[in-house]
């Protein structure tokens, strides 16, 4: 086996397997879906297929135990248990193991193999599975285009006296697929000449199914004698006249049967739609027109799909491929910005519209190919469903996950490294922020907990949500834990934001005891640290008995940001421009005025501010009027002073290197258009080193015995 189809089985697999658990988990909640028990068995189906297909053995015989149970479950035959579904999320977690393992991932346990294999054939009845699913061979994988069927199924007239009941045998119909049916009743006689006994009804079908023609009509075998039966392909995937049209309605019923050729050609001349014509003539009933235009609607739908679905294809990229793309991009806005900058510096009208115009095509280019690399979010919500249901069950809590806005698309790369931090999170509003159900009866609250995780775009960053309806976070416990490590005085006054997000501080935990879900303090930490290499920032709220919030904040993309541009001692700097609220102006006047509190008054509003020049230590020769560029940090309101302000840049992130890699302050470096470097400044972390200074200078002036007065900057 190659290894691109090797690579083309991981792919597929991966897939199946998350349409797998996704199917299973629904199913879980809805176990009588009829639909969802067929997706399961399909996406079951299709890995044992596929496995034996690439020469996957293991895979394929293992699989076949799993679906010949959910045969049986398809028949009808066994119900849908949690213990059912339980197995059966174990046994999709071993496939997933020895595709892994298929592909150089370390190989699963041969235990667990063993003993699920026998778990799924105790379920069996005796006798059932014993090469049932084997006997569909190649045969059966290569004819798995759906076909679409015009049935007839009329009835004899004494099908009740058999007893039985025609109205089973359309269900049964039904379940094969997509169907949609048609009662006829041209045939009920007046009032008075009804025989109650008898069945005077018959029914035109359109049934779009995998299955073949003999299984169809097995379903009719026992009325087969005494009844009419017509099935009859009228469309199939793959056909050479495969267009969006299909027959005309005159055409559907002369082949039906229902109209004769003259009649159709002495209708077709009047003024009127021809149904009408056919009804009002008394020649056909709207029963039959009825059928007719389903069977003209299904087909031409179904043919569009098609035609639309082979227009739109889509290929698969290694992401590698994707990424090297990106930096080219990146390496070309570079240069559009310089050849702008050259343009703009010489008095060449000619030169200047070719500078616009590669500046326009730049970030078309620029936005066709990020969005290339946009995915929805809900690829990730999905995989925690299993997470809660497990996690629930684990602690013996009663958890339903309730997921909104995942059709909103980010970076991957964003999405790849946001996994961890929400797992986190959840873990934590389970195990932490939900009470038992004998809790949540005592509060009048709905005994199953609720985790809300939503997602929306808000400017040019994603606002992810995940909040849990318990009992809220414990202020004297948090006050109480802060004190004790250090991270605030006991006397100490503190808003009521500030002191719930002292739990993301490193270390920190309320937990009673240590479990195997949370307690060691290290969770919500991680999940800050995270958030913040992702350039983003995350913030907490919480109310006593109604839940807890966790508000994350994320840019679109890594790869390229706006930012905008200021100087400081000549030297350039990048602000995140998702972060910048205004900028305003500061003298040295008003500089003096504030009394060393570095508190500057916007609109009514005193805004601690942060002076970069001295942060950095980048000399003493201030200008007589500075800036101040008021930004959003964690849900503060914080000024940094600056120079002067260039404007908006269109910004390239470049990595510092190993060199620097433990400088504070600063995320990343940008190259300006004159080839000069420009500094990215990480808004978080300067924040937060302001905040240890004053906290630092605080407990030295009281150490000192010194009275500090005047009001501290909220920093």
């Amino acid at each position: 086996m190659s290894d691109i189809h090797g690579e083309a089985f991981l792919e597929e697999a991966q897939e199946l397997l998350v349409a797998l658990e996704n199917g299973l988990l629904e199913l879980e909640r809805a176990p009588g879906d009829q639909e969802l028990i067929g997706q399961v068995f399909r996406a079951l189906h299709t890995i044992k297929g596929s496995g034996a297909m690439f020469g996957f053995e293991d895979i394929a015989s293992f699989t076949h135990e799993v679906e010949t149970v959910f045969e049986l479950v398809r028949r009808g035959d066994l119900p849908v248990t949690q213990e059912l579904i339980s197995l059966t999320l174990a046994a999709r977690d071993q496939i997933k193991l020895m595709v892994e393992a298929a592909h150089g991932g370390p190989p699963p346990l041969q235990t667990d193999l063993v003993r699920l294999t026998a778990a799924f054939q105790a379920i069996l009845p005796e006798g059932e599975g014993q090469g049932h699913a084997l006997e569909e061979g190649p045969g059966e994988r290569q004819s798995q285009g759906r076909k679409t069927y015009r049935i007839r199924f009329r009835p004899g007239a004494d099908i009740f006296r058999r007893g039985v009941n025609p109205l089973g045998l359309l269900r049964e119909v039904c379940q094969m697929g997509e169907c949609r049916a048609v009662a006829q009743t041209d045939a009920i006689p007046p009032l008075e000449e009804i025989d109650p006994e008898a069945c005077y009804l018959y029914w035109d079908m359109i049934l779009t199914t995998h299955q073949d023609h003999n299984a169809i009509r097995d379903v009719f075998i026992f009325v087969e004698d005494d009844s009419e039966i017509a099935v009859e392909v009228i469309d199939e995937e793959g056909w050479l006249d495969d267009t969006g049209e299909y027959k005309k309605l005159g055409e559907i019923l002369v082949e039906r049967g229902d109209l004769t050729p003259s009649d159709l050609k002495k209708f077709l001349t009047g003024k009127k739609r021809l149904g009408e014509s056919l009804v009002e003539a008394g020649l056909l009933n709207g029963g039959k027109i009825d059928s007719a235009l389903a069977e003209q609607d299904r087909v031409q739908s179904l043919r569009k799909e098609r035609k639309t679905a082979e227009t739109a294809s889509s290929i698969r990229v290694r992401s590698e491929k994707l990424d090297a793309l990106v930096n080219l991009v990146g390496e070309m806005v570079t240069v559009q910005a310089r050849l702008t900058q050259t343009a703009g510096h010489r008095a060449d009208a000619e030169l200047l519209a070719i500078a616009e115009e590669v500046e326009r095509l730049t970030w078309d280019m620029r936005d066709q190919i990020l969005n290339i690399r946009m995915i929805p979010i809900g690829t990730t919500f999905s995989k925690f469903n299993r997470l809660v249901r497990d996690l629930s069950q684990e602690l013996g809590k009663d958890v339903e996950l309730v997921t909104q806005g995942a059709e909103t698309e980010l970076d991957k790369t964003v999405i790849e490294r946001l996994n961890d931090p929400l797992v986190h999170l959840i873990r934590n509003c389970i195990d932490h922020g939900l009470e038992s159900p004998d809790k949540r009866r005592k509060a009048d609250k709905p005994v199953r907990g609720t985790i809300f995780l939503s997602a929306v775009h808000s400017g040019a960053t994603v606002l992810l949500q995940v909040r849990d309806d318990g009992a809220g976070l414990n202020r004297e416990a948090i006050r109480a834990k802060a004190i004790e490590m250090g991270l605030l005085a006991a006397d100490a006054e503190i808003g009521d934001k500030e002191l719930v997000n002292l739990i993301l501080a490193p270390g920190f935990s309320t937990a009673a005891k240590v479990t195997s879900v949370s307690g060691r303090g290290v969770g919500l930490d991680v999940v800050r640290k995270a958030i913040n290499d992702l350039r983003g920032s995350i913030a907490v709220s919480s109310r006593s008995g109604e839940g807890t919030t966790f508000s994350i904040r994320l840019p679109l993309t890594l790869a390229i940001i706006d930012g905008l541009l200021v100087k400081i001692e000549g030297e350039s700097f990048v602000f995140p421009l998702s972060a910048v609220e205004e900028c305003i102006e500061l003298k040295n006047a008003g500089k003096n005025r504030d009394r060393g509190r570095h508190l500057v008054p916007v609109r009514g509003e005193l805004v601690p501010y942060i002076g970069l020049r001295d942060h950095f230590g980048m000399g003493k020769d201030l200008p007589e009027v500075e800036q101040v560029v008021i930004v959003n940090v964690e849900g503060h309101r914080i000024g940094f002073v600056v120079d002067h302000v260039v404007g908006e840049h269109q910004t390239v992130i470049k990595n510092l290197g190993r060199f620097y890699k433990g400088l504070k302050g600063l995320s990343g470096a940008t190259i300006l258009g004159d080839g000069s470097v420009a500094l990215i400044l990480d808004l978080v972390q300067l924040y937060r080193e302001a905040e240890v200074q004053e906290l630092s200078a605080a407990e030295q002036s009281a150490r000192e015995g010194r009275k500090i007065t005047g009001a501290r900057a909220p920093l």
